[in-house]
């Protein structure tokens, strides 16, 4: 499965005690307008306790302040208990005049309204906190603000702009917040690094939760960011350190008595799928299969997930008959369940089980229907993200506070280049600065550099790469080029305002740096070189996605040829 949020569990701030017995009676001195949550972290006051406060009761903003902290690290099985005292406190912190405590509280039911799939309501609530937090200097509230906002961006399919937030979340994380919700920023950020491209920095902000939650002694927030940590080294297949996490996780259950989640049992079954031990896998989902523990599955998604893993582990050992029974019912879960991602999914393992015992026509059925539901769903998803876009940033305020994030929105993560958003929203306009050729560039036999070195090695690599077309991009006879970076190892010049024969010459020098470069120290014995697709646009006639098309023909020529070359359009 999927990596999970981590950091989205925790127990409350001490025991769950009584009101009068966690406030009456304390010489508490009253609060600053805004109380940082390891202020109030010696009073015991549950999420629960808060429907007893009101504003006659003693210390009241100190015990309200200690109840917000509470209810920010509640247990993730626990998220809907602390919706009604969230809707009590922002009522009780609105009477008593403080605003700061009333925008905790609204964030807390942000929280809610996400884990319950209300994004929009969500990111709404975490704008206007984010705003006014960002007005009086806030830093607490911007922090856990760009976090929500972070994982909203997500949930729309925006990753640059997810991971905008994520950084801004952690800028703004000091020392003085509790340990659980610093290891929970730096997972967040982690977590969409790794979703754009950035195994290296992802690892290294997933190291540093670890330890935020090892040095607390949190080994609920442990497991969390070790199963992120599993199913990322899984999900680059390095098997190795996959398996090292999955054994740390094993302990730490072991050691404390924590049950493993559906999520953490279904990243530990996919390991063990990549190493060949099927039955292994199937057995370590039994308990969410024959419903012994079915308090583990906290959503219906997860249900669909773990099915369709046992599936394709019974598929892959050969259990047929027993695989299209597990399909079967991860069928009937999507359907009930509403889950459209799944039900795609479902038929594509269908089309796989179907190829392997010999069902060909029926095979290519399922495929077809396969990626009519996919491409269905895109659809409707685009839409679903623009309204949902629409609908949070829907004032002429929110547009303007959102512009602060649009250079992060537009660069690569992992190289700095402007990425294929950038591409897809200014390749149009640059097309009026015609003769205008654009280069498609194709590291030559990447996958080796991962497989035979690391993936660490092959992120150095494409920064390196990055830096060589930076550089050609900068260089002032260029005029104005565009140096991006599309995904993978395909990258992007742009040259407006030059022709079919000047941009082939100056491609030929970007193919000559690249394979002239010192690599010694990077891969050792393994050269690096890259081909180069280029088109030319003589007016402004031809749409950006043709010209782009036209590139990736020349491409695929310069590929076919025996690659590190450079084919350009015919004269």
């Amino acid at each position: 499965m999927r990596a999970v949020v981590t950091g989205e569990t925790g127990n409350p701030v001490g025991p769950a005690i009584g009101v009068p017995a966690a406030v009456a009676g304390r010489a508490l001195s009253t609060p600053s307008p805004t109380v940082e949550p390891a202020a109030v972290a010696t009073l015991s006051v549950s999420p629960q306790d808060v429907l007893a406060l009101s504003v006659s009761t003693p210390q009241v903003e100190a015990a309200l302040a200690a109840g917000l902290a509470a209810m920010e690290m509640v247990p993730t099985d626990e998220f809907r208990t602390v919706a009604e005292p969230a809707r009590h406190a922002e009522r009780l912190a609105a009477d008593l005049g403080r605003t700061d405590l009333e925008m905790r509280a609204r964030l807390v039911q942000a929280d809610v309204l996400r884990r319950e799939g209300d994004a929009v309501s969500s990111g709404r609530i975490a704008h206007e906190v984010n705003a006014w937090a960002v007005e009086r200097g806030d830093a607490y509230l911007q922090a856990r603000s760009h976090m929500l906002l972070a994982l909203f961006f997500r949930h729309v399919g925006d990753l640059a702009d997810a991971l905008g937030h994520a950084v801004q979340a952690v800028a703004r994380t000091g020392d003085e917040v509790p340990a659980r919700i610093r290891a929970r920023h730096l997972s967040v950020l982690a977590m969409v690094l790794h979703e754009n491209g950035s195994s290296g920095e992802a690892r290294q902000r997933a190291e540093e939760a670890l330890a935020v939650a090892t040095a607390a002694g949190d080994d609920e927030m442990m497991l969390q960011v070790l199963n992120n940590l599993a199913y990322s080294a899984y999900d680059d297949g390095d098997r190795e350190r996959a398996q090292n996490f999955i054994s740390e996780i094993r302990a730490i259950s072991a050691r404390c008595g924590l049950t493993l989640g559906a999520h953490v049992l279904d990243t530990i079954a996919r390991v063990e799928m990549a190493e060949g031990r099927y039955a292994g896998a199937e057995e370590t989902l039994r308990p969410i299969l024959d419903g012994s523990a079915r308090h583990l599955v906290s959503e219906a998604v997860s249900l669909a997930g773990c099915l369709l893993t046992v599936a394709e582990a019974q598929r892959l050992r050969g259990a047929f008959d027993v695989a299209q029974a597990t399909l079967d019912r991860a069928a009937a879960v999507c359907e009930e369940r509403g889950i459209a991602s799944y039900a795609a999914q479902v038929r594509e393992e269908r089309a796989e089980l179907y190829a392997a015992i010999g069902l060909f026509r029926e095979a290519y059925e399922e495929y077809l229907l396969f990626h009519a539901e996919s491409q269905a769903l895109q659809s409707a998803e685009r839409e679903a993200r623009a309204r949902a876009l629409q609908a949070v940033f829907e004032t002429e305020e929110a547009r303007r506070e959102s512009t602060r994030f649009r250079e992060l929105a537009e660069r690569d993560a992992l190289t700095g280049l402007y990425n294929r958003r950038y591409v897809d929203e200014h390749l149009g306009a640059l097309l009026e600065r015609a003769p205008l050729s654009v280069a498609l560039v194709d590291l030559d036999h990447f996958k080796r550099v991962n497989d035979t070195l690391s993936h660490a090695a092959g992120d150095l690599v494409l920064q390196e790469v990055a830096g060589l077309l930076a550089e050609a991009a900068a260089d002032t006879a260029a005029g104005g080029a565009v140096a991006a970076r599309l995904g993978g190892e395909e990258f992007l010049l742009i040259f407006p305002e030059t022709d079919a024969v000047e941009a082939a010459r100056r491609c030929e020098r970007v193919r000559r740096a690249i394979g002239e470069h010192s690599w010694g120290p990077v891969t050792g014995e393994l050269p690096v070189t890259a081909s180069i697709g280029v088109s030319t646009a003589i007016d402004g006639r031809i749409t950006p996605s043709a010209l782009l098309a036209q590139a990736d023909r020349n491409l695929y020529a310069a590929k076919r040829a025996g690659r590190n070359r450079v084919v350009a359009d015919p004269a």
